[in-house]
């Protein structure tokens, strides 16, 4: 009978792309990992993976076994969830993926609710903006607090369901003070200085794509995904920044915000997990609470969830 345990090692393989990068991932050592794969492979009686570059591929055996073994992990969560599901209880422990930028309007005030409601709950948060759609369907992580942007395609893979939670619209953020919260045509910005995140990120590709609808290609001397420093760009009045709303705090003192108008630019936010047929009681919780904290924490000008 084949060892569920290294089809996961299989799998994770060929998404991390090398034995060292799974082993990492799965807190073993290469030679382990090596030694698993090995009997696998003596399990089935043809090889499993072939160099590719500087990477590792499937063969076509691996192929279809790592298609079977999605189908198995599918149905051991299935299993869990109905198990769950029957006791009815909110679990012990579980790990989020989120945005950075959600962490102080979305995230914290989410945990805090879980905390009193589910207090045997202990919830790991990673605060990162890689990969975490991967890191899903690999069951590193359990539920994903992530962003995709309107002008691009949906990207959600095969096997995991998303939950809207929140439109979030990008804000001009200048030192200069404004008369009121008078929106700021795009067009405006083709002579400003922008502190924008690089293009190679969504949110970059996503101001470079509107600038451009409206007719310009803007002026980008300052690149960064801090948005602490974006801040600290315009605040100082070297920049003007394009920042999220939820990324920034109402109570920022020195800076200005105004919302855009023509070519507007949006983030959604949402929540996603693995698709189980089955709910499972605590990925149900977590993410009813950061549907919670996304509504409770929009300001007066986010259009409703």
């Amino acid at each position: 009978m084949l060892d569920i345990r290294r089809l996961h090692m299989l799998k994770t393989v060929v998404a991390r792309g090398s034995i060292a990068a799974a082993a990492q991932s799965l807190a073993l050592s290469p030679g382990a990992v090596s030694q698993q794969l090995a009997a696998l492979r003596r399990e089935v009686g043809v090889d499993l993976l072939r160099p590719d570059g500087r990477t590792v591929a499937l063969t076509e055996v691996g192929r279809v076994l790592v298609e079977h073994a999605d189908r198995i992990f599918a149905a051991v969560r299935e299993a869990e969830n109905a198990v769950a599901a029957v006791k009815g209880t909110v679990g012990a422990a579980l790990t989020l993926a989120a945005l950075p930028s959600t962490v102080a309007r979305i995230v914290a005030p989410a945990l805090t609710a879980l905390a009193s409601q589910h207090p045997q709950l202990t919830v790991t948060c990673l605060a990162t903006d890689q990969a975490q759609l991967r890191e899903l369907s690999l069951g590193t992580v359990d539920v994903v607090l992530g962003q995709r942007y309107h002008h691009l395609p949906d990207a959600t893979p095969r096997g995991i369901d998303a939950y809207r939670l929140l439109d979030d619209p990008l804000l001009v953020v200048t030192a200069t003070d404004r008369p009121g919260e008078r929106p700021v045509p795009l067009r405006e910005l083709a002579t400003h200085s922008l502190a924008v995140p690089p293009p190679a990120t969504d949110c970059g590709q996503a101001i470079l794509h509107a600038c451009r609808q409206a007719g310009f290609t803007p002026s980008t001397p300052y690149v960064t995904t801090d948005i602490a420093a974006q801040l600290t760009l315009a605040r100082a009045g070297l920049a003007t920044a394009l920042i999220p709303r939820t990324a920034i705090d109402p109570a920022t003192p020195g800076i200005h915000t105004s919302p855009i108008e023509e070519h507007p630019i949006h983030r959604e936010l949402f929540a996603a997990t693995r698709h189980t047929d089955t709910a499972d009681p605590t990925t149900t919780a977590v993410i009813a609470a950061l549907r919670t904290a996304a509504h409770h924490g929009r300001t007066p000008l986010d259009p409703p969830a």
